[in-house]
């Protein structure tokens, strides 16, 4: 089996923090772009798993390596779930974080602590050399800030507090948020998926 990881996404932020949870495979985990795959993927499915699984089909295409592709999103239960798997899309695809997360803020003013539950969600999906298929998922529950805090992380990271720190995920340190996190979590569970396909991070 290969021993790179090619990884559909453009985020700097996303790769590195795949970088860092993936460290112990002893695997290289290059983003599609520094693998030379530039595709325009069309993210249509009506899950995370789908979309994940489209991307990592896309550029498995292009490539012999192991492909990872994740979706993720931030589901606020007052707002029926939203933005869910449109988060990246919300308020259109080119808009700021800043503004998508103050405008997440504005809809919930008013609204007090214990209806400001949220999770964040994230499907990782694997497509292997020999084209079979892994996926995973997992989650990490907190509520939605008061206002935008800390300068770590990305997205949507600065108004997602998790009671657990008292803090947001963007106030977290790297060590702690990847620990705690869905996607960390949903990458733990697919390092423990390929162990069984091959000897990989042992």
């Amino acid at each position: 089996m290969s021993n790179r990881i090619v990884f559909a996404t453009g985020n700097a932020g996303k790769v590195k923090e795949i970088q860092q949870i993936l460290a112990d495979t002893g695997m290289e985990v290059v983003s599609m772009k520094e693998a030379g795959i530039v595709i325009d993927i069309e993210e249509n499915g009506m899950s995370y798993e789908e979309n994940a699984l489209i991307k990592a089909r896309a550029v498995a295409a292009f490539t012999g390596d192991i492909v990872m592709a994740d979706d993720s999103g931030l589901e606020v239960d007052y707002l029926n779930r939203e933005p869910g798997i449109y988060s990246a899309r919300y308020l259109g695809e080119d808009t700021p974080y800043s503004r998508k997360n103050a405008s997440i803020i504005e809809r919930l003013a008013g609204v007090p602590d214990e209806k400001r539950t949220a999770r964040f969600v994230c499907a990782i999906a694997a497509v292997l050399p020999d084209k079979r298929e892994l996926t995973t998922r997992a989650v990490i529950e907190g509520r939605i800030a008061y206002e935008e805090k800390g300068s770590h992380g990305f997205g949507y990271d600065p108004i997602f507090y998790v009671p657990e720190f008292d803090r947001t995920t963007a106030e977290l340190t790297e060590e702690e948020k990847n620990r705690v996190s869905h996607r960390g979590k949903a990458l733990e569970l697919m390092k423990e998926e390929l162990k069984k396909y091959e000897n990989i991070g042992r």
